[in-house]
């Protein structure tokens, strides 16, 4: 296994303000494979400023954490299903099609959370991810979404309504 997370190897340009590692103010979340080879596992400590309520953590941070970790563990999946190494080309990307949040119970400040995210079913142009968010060994969120395999320059050209242009 690598010591160097999914971000770093795949993506070590990434400006996303969840796992950008070149985003000088994002939360730079870390993903990696654990060593029990299903599930992808990140750890992060939320500061002071994503509280909610008081002394809880903020839902939008926890739909934020969930959404980067599930992505990255759908494209760990892409690259595994054909038997790549993360960040082998041509490169793999997803994009959120769907992003299901529950909260179970209020998720405490000042503790690091654990996310647990495995592919459920096929692994193809849409995958389904569930994410599971730990405070301190106890479930406070579950996530089950959907990510798509898309080409990042054509998706970007949509958006900008430059489709024709290529």
């Amino acid at each position: 296994m690598n010591d160097l997370p999914l971000q770093d190897i795949a993506a070590p340009e990434g400006v996303c303000y969840g796992c950008g590692s070149r985003n000088p103010h994002g939360l730079h979340v870390k993903s990696y494979w654990h060593e029990d080879g299903v599930h992808v596992m990140a750890e992060h400590v939320p500061e002071a400023k994503y509280c909610g309520w008081p002394d809880l953590v903020y839902g939008g941070l926890i739909a934020m954490l969930v959404d980067c970790h599930s992505n990255w563990a759908a494209m760990a999946y892409h690259y595994r299903a054909e038997h790549r190494e993360a960040g082998s080309l041509p490169r793999i990307d997803c994009v959120t099609g769907n992003l299901g949040i529950k909260f179970i119970k209020p998720t405490p400040m000042g503790l690091p959370l654990t996310l647990r995210a495995k592919v459920e079913g096929d692994v193809g142009r849409k995958t389904r991810v569930i994410c599971e968010v730990y405070a301190d060994g106890v479930l406070t969120a579950v996530g089950d979404s959907i990510f798509v395999r898309v080409d990042t320059e054509q998706l970007a050209a949509a958006a900008h309504g430059r489709e024709g242009s290529r």
